[in-house]
């Protein structure tokens, strides 16, 4: 989805895209709340559907 991780600060992976003024700070655990991570997927700017089929 063109999100490139450039970093680490303690226990969170910075990711940038070419062309977005966001970056986004993902907690690196094991599991994510369900809503930590539907607003990570918000942020991204891609819809939940779009998120499940990059993953498969």
């Amino acid at each position: 989805m063109g999100w490139t991780f450039r970093r680490q600060a303690g226990s969170h992976m910075i990711l940038t895209k070419p062309g977005s003024i966001a970056s986004l700070s993902i907690p690196d655990h094991r599991e994510l709340a369900p809503g930590t991570l539907r607003k990570l997927i918000r942020l991204a700017g891609v819809s939940v559907e779009q998120f499940r089929s990059a993953l498969a």
